[in-house]
C-alpha cells in the first residue's frame, strides 16, 4: 500500500466516528425540528442534506483536531479538554447551522446580502437557539467520550462498551 493510500485510509478512519455520530445526532435534531415546526409549511432537511452536514462536521472535527491548540489542557482533568473542544465544535456546528438556514433563504433572494437580511428578520431565533442548545449537549457527550477514548485507548473503550470486557476491568466491576 502506498503512503498516499495509507494516509487516505487513516484520514477516513479518523473521520468515520465523528461523521457517524453527527449523522445520528443531526437526524435527531431534524426530527425535533420537524416536531417543533409541524404544520408551519417550512421545509425540512432530507437525509441527503443531513448526511452532507454530517460529512462536513466530521471533516471539521478532523481539521479542528489538527489545530495546535485543540488539546490545550493536557495536564488538567479530562473535563477541561472536553469543555474546550465542545466550545470549538459547537461554534463550528452553529456556523454550519446558520449557513444551512442562509442557503434556504438564498434560494429565493436576489443575492446573499438580501438573503442574510431576510434570514435575520424572519428567522425564529428561539427555535434556532433551542437547536443550538441541543447540539451543545450532544456535542459535549461526543467530546467526553472522545476524551475518554483518547486517554484509555480506542480498543479498550470499544471492548468496555461492546465486549468482551478486559479481565482487569471485569475484576474491578466484580468487587
Amino acid at each position: 500500500m502506498s503512503a498516499f493510500t495509507a494516509k487516505i485510509k487513516h484520514e477516513f478512519l479518523e473521520m468515520l466516528p465523528p461523521t457517524i455520530f453527527f449523522f445520528v445526532v443531526l437526524h435527531v435534531v431534524a426530527l425535533i425540528r420537524a416536531l417543533m415546526i409541524r404544520g408551519s409549511g417550512i421545509s425540512l432537511p432530507t437525509t441527503a442534506s443531513v448526511a452532507l452536514a454530517a460529512l462536513i462536521l466530521g471533516k471539521a472535527v478532523l481539521l479542528a483536531n489538527m489545530l495546535p491548540f485543540i488539546n490545550r489542557f493536557p495536564e488538567r482533568p479530562l473535563i477541561w479538554n472536553a469543555a474546550w473542544k465542545t466550545v470549538i465544535y459547537t461554534v463550528i456546528a452553529g456556523f454550519i447551522h446558520y449557513l444551512e438556514r442562509l442557503y434556504d433563504y438564498w434560494k429565493e433572494a436576489p443575492n446573499i446580502a438580501a438573503a442574510n437580511h431576510q434570514l435575520f428578520t424572519e428567522m425564529s431565533w428561539p427555535r434556532f437557539w433551542a437547536i443550538q442548545i441541543l447540539l451543545l449537549v450532544l456535542i459535549l457527550n461526543y467530546c467526553v467520550f472522545a476524551e475518554l477514548a483518547r486517554i484509555i485507548g480506542r480498543e479498550r473503550m470499544k471492548a468496555i462498551f461492546l465486549g468482551p470486557i478486559p479481565p482487569d476491568i471485569a475484576a474491578r466491576l466484580a468487587r
